[in-house]
């Protein structure tokens, strides 16, 4: 016997209701916050507290700030590092602060260059920026690698073909930021006798030098 069977719209009905209870449950379990993310770290201003680091030199040894800031005001010049190459602008800069060696060491300062870049092979790439020159006392050529140290003061210049922005703070025997200037350029250099100037007892502390 031929038993005729007509379909019923009832399961056609029931598979879109559970489709759409699908996707709306997925839809649900989505997060509904967005993540959180750190604010960018600020570079130093004047008046800021400089938080104390310890960096190693070009030999490999270990450099504390609070050791140099026993002895007097520190000033921290940041160089552009190895983007490459030996940059002009750094190397000039090394030149005119090392020129004026004996006007630093008579204002009991330290001076502490910051060369930044790729830890692979940045110690010998900052010993050739060095050329085997033999530092005053009262110098210290750092090496940053991977940009540490940049990154966390705010100096990274994550662009291709660079590495951080050139900048130069003076900070006074308590730590405290007096002078502070950053170039958003290759050049725009703070030169060593402005520094100097700034670092006489007439000028310390007078709030100028601002970050630019």
């Amino acid at each position: 016997m031929y038993i005729s069977r007509s379909k019923s719209p009832v399961l056609p009905l029931v598979a879109v209701l559970l489709a759409v209870c699908s996707l709306r449950c997925m839809g649900a379990a989505k997060p509904t916050t967005k993540p959180t993310t750190s604010p960018a770290p600020a570079v130093p201003r004047v008046g800021d507290k400089a938080a104390d680091h310890v960096l190693k030199d070009v030999d490999g040894k270990e450099v504390r700030l609070s050791d140099q800031l026993k002895t007097g005001p520190v000033v921290v010049v940041v160089l552009r590092g190895w983007p490459g190459y030996q940059c002009p602008f750094c190397t000039a800069q090394f030149a005119d602060l090392l020129g004026h060696a004996d006007e630093f060491a008579a204002a009991r300062a330290s001076v502490l260059l910051v060369y930044p870049g790729p830890a692979r092979g940045l110690r010998e790439h900052a010993a050739e920026f060095r050329k085997s020159r033999e530092l005053p006392a009262n110098f210290r050529l750092l090496v940053d690698p991977d940009f540490a140290f940049s990154t966390a003061h705010g100096l990274r210049w994550d662009a291709p073909g660079e590495t951080v922005y050139p900048a130069t703070f003076v900070l006074d025997r308590a730590g405290v930021v007096r002078f502070a200037r950053v170039s958003h350029e290759h050049g725009g250099r703070v030169a060593a006798k402005e520094v100097i100037e700034f670092l006489s007892p007439s000028r310390e502390g007078d709030g100028k030098g601002a970050r630019e």
